[in-house]
């Protein structure tokens, strides 16, 4: 019989810190422009108007080294991963210092030792609780090398869209994909079908808070494709997720049976989230569960800026994983989503090369007006086009504006230069984010020299005002 367990109920009043949590970077590749373009600067323009409006904010990011991506692409390129990792970390720490992203905490695994015991003891914690158990689990292996497929390791068409896709989410819909809920699935590393067998897993029953869970979403702020796939996950049930398997990347983790397991990653993300958080708020806690959600009731609420691929992970696992530690998934408020940035009409991939490496362009380029652009440029509720021509003449244009070369905007004393500069830093609020709009507004506004207007341009460029 399961244990029974619940949702810290007894928690005090809250304190109104909110957390907002930018996607970790995968460091399989440096980041590209298209990375930029979406979750990572609208979660910095959004902490920075928070901040501008005096509100209390954790900005959070990091570095998510143990997708099995990393390690395919060590492969490919014939690197150590622990060589691969570094370059490409260094890389992306260097695109975020250009770009003016000051997180107020910053996870890494590869260098935090008190993560790397953290996360396996909470998991260890949750099976104690009952909150996640034990049980035989269907599993797929390659039937050429017989790695386990997950991840990277598995292509197939997604079962909810009928696109193409990998595991762990469709970049079509934003659902969940495994080698389970895949059609005709088959192994990248050999292109071999799969085989399935079972094995005694950890798993996390995402039904259980099917409630909980249902009572958040209908208050968070979410766009109208992510609400979609929920009304999907509603109808037809919600999945069952293996916490950890058996496989050749991850962080390790022992079950009841001693034999050495690797954590899933989205669930690491969602242990990590939890951790780092209930650290950052007190020093030295204990790695528990019921130690890591007391941390957290200084938390009032979370936001997610993700693309529309993380959908299923952060709408879904995320507060799942924290409810069965016992933080309520109604502190989840809002998921600021995007589309697919292109370039020259084709999707940005680092594993094509497709792409404009973010360090390289941010170190040619004003960033302020790399932000500004691609802030105007957001693929925010459809794909958007990078193409330098439309990238030239934007600067040409801001930076004129910025000088006072360019005519154009609200004179000095306009009273429609406050409301618009109001309206701009309203749009870069969480709750009515748009900062396409926020940008427009900033053009118009700033020749006016009103205070505000400096304050919305300033968030926009990463300018200290």
């Amino acid at each position: 019989m399961r244990k029974a367990f619940a949702l810290n109920q007894s928690v005090p009043a809250q304190t109104g810190v909110k957390l907002l949590i930018s996607p970790q970077p995968t460091p399989n590749g440096p980041m590209h422009v298209g990375h930029i373009s979406g979750p990572s600067l609208a979660a910095d323009l959004a902490a920075r108007a928070a901040r501008a409006a005096g509100e209390d904010v954790i900005y959070f990011c990091g570095l998510d080294p143990h997708q099995n991506y990393c390690l395919a692409r060590s492969e490919q390129l014939g690197l150590p991963p622990s060589d691969m990792l570094k370059i490409f970390g260094d890389r992306i720490h260097r695109a975020m210092e250009l770009a003016g992203f000051h997180h107020d905490l910053f996870s890494d695994p590869t260098t935090d030792a008190d993560y790397r015991a953290a996360v396996p003891a909470l998991l260890t914690g949750l099976l104690a609780t009952g909150a996640v158990v034990e049980k035989e689990t269907p599993v797929a292996l390659c039937s050429a090398c017989r790695r386990t497929l997950h991840h990277v390791r598995v292509t197939g068409t997604c079962g909810i869209c009928g696109q193409g896709a990998a595991g762990g989410s469709c970049e079509g819909c934003g659902g969940f994909t495994s080698a389970l809920t895949l059609v005709d699935p088959v192994s990248s590393c050999c292109d071999a079908a799969a085989e399935f067998t079972t094995a005694v897993l950890p798993v996390l029953r995402l039904e259980d808070f099917r409630e909980p869970l249902r009572e958040a979403w209908l208050g968070e702020r979410l766009q109208p494709r992510v609400r979609t796939l929920l009304q999907h996950y509603l109808e037809a049930g919600l999945p069952d997720i293996p916490m950890a398997y058996e496989t050749d990347w991850g962080l390790p983790w022992r079950g009841s049976s001693g034999a050495e397991l690797r954590i899933d990653v989205w669930c690491e993300l969602s242990l990590g989230y939890l951790y780092t958080t209930a650290r950052h708020l007190e020093p030295g806690v204990e790695a528990t569960p019921a130690a890591c959600a007391a941390a957290w009731t200084a938390v009032s609420e979370v936001w997610h800026f993700i693309g529309m691929d993380g959908s299923f992970g952060n709408a879904v696992l995320v507060p799942s994983v924290m409810a069965a530690a016992g933080v309520s998934p109604s502190k989840h408020a809002g998921i600021i989503s995007n589309e697919f940035y292109r370039l020259d009409g084709l999707k940005f991939s680092t594993s094509r090369d497709h792409a404009i490496w973010a360090d390289e362009f941010l170190a040619t380029e004003d960033p302020a007006v790399v932000r500004a652009f691609l802030a105007w440029d957001r693929p925010d509720h459809y794909g958007t086009d990078f193409t330098m021509a439309a990238f030239e003449a934007f600067k040409k244009y801001f930076t004129g504006v910025l000088d006072g070369s360019v005519a154009g905007g609200h004179e000095p004393g306009s009273p429609l230069a406050r409301l618009e500069a109001e309206r701009g830093l309203r749009a870069l609020r969480l709750e009515t984010f748009d900062p396409s709009l926020a940008v427009r507004c900033a053009l118009a506004a700033y020749p006016s020299g009103d205070e505000s207007a400096r304050t919305l341009m300033s968030c926009i460029t990463g300018a200290e005002h």
